[in-house]
């Protein structure tokens, strides 16, 4: 039995998805006021959909998709799809630093070590890590709130019939896999998260920390690292990462009492690596804005029943429409809310549906896309 709630997200899909009043051509996608999106595009073995919707004042989302030499040597080196996911917290420094630095920073890994392996991306996250500490370390006496500043990262790459997933923070992604026998579309989640309101996570930081016995706080019923924050992993933070960053001049309420020597946070992410099968159909990656408001299952039925063409521009809507009736409002008078006051109602919210398989696989294409176009802002570094 379908429900009302999903048959009336549903319904829309067979409607032609055009083009929003008012929308203008970007380089990569298409701007409609805060959506940016890019319907559809080829990538090595299948076909793919983005889109991402701004909260908060300054995007702190970043994302994305590259496809084609997965290393510096172009020929005969192994090709692939690259997906990436950037959630920041605080701002948007250390998102948009990993946009720029964690791709090619996988390259340099992957020319190195001939391939693609779970050492490959460890090392390219923590290169990563180390070039932001770096920055911080630069700036922190004219900057010092750039401590304070970091992103949760999600990371996939296709590489010859081979997904490997990393995660460091709680953005998700999502296989929809096909399931015998009846043919349902099964939700099958494949990263693993590092936010202290899961149980294991916190046990997980109450073993590295034994002495510590505010290592995890439960604060406004919400569990918080050290009573500051929710995510255990990431790139950045370096206030929990450095004890040298964990003074003055930064702002109070970062600060924790007791002097660390060991970091508190970690940037070496939880790494999944799965095999690709024919019943394995297509991968939503997504930054925590979107699961806050859909489940595993509920995103999977809704590309499993769309027209692949939008489907990443309908996972948002379907969100924004959860999130408006939570605050009893009209999904129309949610879209009138200017970015910032639009943070108490819903986050920044990033997708990216990656389909796996595809006619036209001939077409070998080269892909490099950012998430947000001009919602991004220009990098800073």
């Amino acid at each position: 039995m379908v429900s009302t709630t999903f048959r009336r997200i549903v319904t829309p899909c067979w409607r032609p998805f055009g083009v929003g009043e008012g929308s203008v051509p970007d380089d990569d996608g298409r701007l409609d006021g805060l959506l940016w999106y890019k319907d559809s595009g080829n990538h090595l073995t299948g076909d793919f959909s983005m889109a991402v919707v701004q909260a908060n004042s300054l995007l702190e989302d970043h994302s994305q998709l590259e496809s084609g030499p997965i290393s510096f040597h172009e020929s005969g080196g192994p090709e692939a799809t690259f997906v990436g996911v950037y959630d920041g917290h605080g701002g948007p420094e250390a998102a948009r630093f990993v946009n720029e630095r964690l791709f090619h920073n996988m390259r340099r890994c992957a020319s190195e070590q001939r391939g693609v392996s779970p050492d490959v991306i460890t090392r390219a996250f923590v290169a990563t890590e180390e070039e932001f500490l770096g920055l911080v370390q630069e700036q922190w006496r004219n900057k010092p709130q750039i401590a304070s500043v970091g992103a949760c990262c999600l990371v996939g790459v296709v590489c010859n019939g081979v997904l490997y997933v990393a995660n460091a923070g709680d953005s998700r992604v999502v296989l929809g896999r096909l399931q015998s026998p009846f043919k349902e579309m099964k939700a099958v989640q494949l990263s693993s998260e590092h936010n202290a309101s899961i149980e294991s996570v916190r046990e997980e930081l109450r073993l590295l920390h034994p002495n510590d016995p505010n290592i995890v706080v439960l604060k406004h019923k919400v569990w918080r690292v050290k009573g500051i924050i929710q995510v255990s992993r990431s790139i950045g933070d370096a206030y929990l990462k450095r004890a040298e960053f964990n003074q003055e001049p930064l702002l109070p309420k970062f600060r924790v009492a007791e002097r660390f020597e060991k970091p508190i946070m970690r940037a070496e992410p939880a790494i999944t690596v799965h095999k690709i099968h024919i019943e394995d159909q297509f991968l939503i990656f997504a930054s925590d804005g979107l699961w806050e408001h859909l489940s595993n299952q509920e995103a999977v039925d809704i590309v499993n029943s769309c027209p692949r063409n939008g489907v990443a521009r309908r996972l948002v809507k379907a969100a924004l429409q959860v999130a408006a009736k939570k605050r009893e409002m009209r999904y129309s008078d949610l879209e009138k809310i200017e970015r910032g006051i639009r943070r108490h109602f819903h986050d920044d919210i990033t997708v990216i549906v990656v389909f796996l398989h595809s006619a036209n696989l001939g077409l070998r294409t080269r892909v490099s896309v950012r998430g947000g176009g001009d919602l991004s802002g220009n990098a800073i570094f």
